[in-house]
């Protein structure tokens, strides 16, 4: 009989962030200092961007973050010469779900140190306005709950979907340490 799993949830270890912040140290303790923890749906997400308050160009410190695939990958992965070894479609579904899915997937594929994948958006509708999730998706590849596993990602080419597809190149996982 194997030992019962002891690690929290994502949901429980909010829950406990929750229960933690609303006490009150007892006399003559330190409060302890209880990190944000990373948002875990899309609408906490786009909740904590629209709280921050805006800073102003001049006051943001400079940061140069490219997330684009470099020239030769971005060939090799539209030529066939490197494998894609996954892909997910969202297309047809709302922000909420294609988010789960993205990062389900994307947790999924890293876990099986999967390095490249293939994740189709669509192009949006047929009236000419660009598509919610092909404007979406590359700002949440961006966002705190998939830093850990994207390393970069870059439009695919025509072959593959073009303007509504992605290549994303996922991080290469740590070794583990015993």
């Amino acid at each position: 009989m194997s030992k019962p799993d002891k690690s929290l949830s994502d949901e429980d270890r909010v829950l406990w962030n929750l229960v933690a912040r609303s006490t009150k140290p007892l006399k003559g303790k330190r409060a302890v200092d209880i990190p944000e923890p990373a948002p875990a749906s899309m609408e906490e997400a786009m909740e904590s961007i629209a709280s921050k308050p805006s800073v102003s160009p001049a006051a943001r410190p400079k940061q140069i973050v490219s997330h684009s695939l470099d020239r030769p990958t971005h060939e090799k992965l539209a030529k066939g010469r490197l494998p894609i070894e996954g892909r997910v479609d969202l297309h047809g579904m709302s922000q909420a779900q294609a988010y789960s899915l993205l990062l389900s997937f994307l947790h999924r594929a890293h876990a099986g140190g999967v390095r490249y994948v293939l994740v189709i958006t669509g192009k949006g509708s047929s009236s000419g306005g660009e598509g919610v999730l092909r404007r979406a998706v590359p700002a949440w590849l961006s966002t705190a709950p998939f830093r850990p596993l994207v390393s970069s990602h870059d439009h695919a080419a025509r072959n593959h979907g073009g303007a509504g597809a992605l290549y994303v190149r996922l991080r290469r996982q740590s070794p583990k340490s015993p």
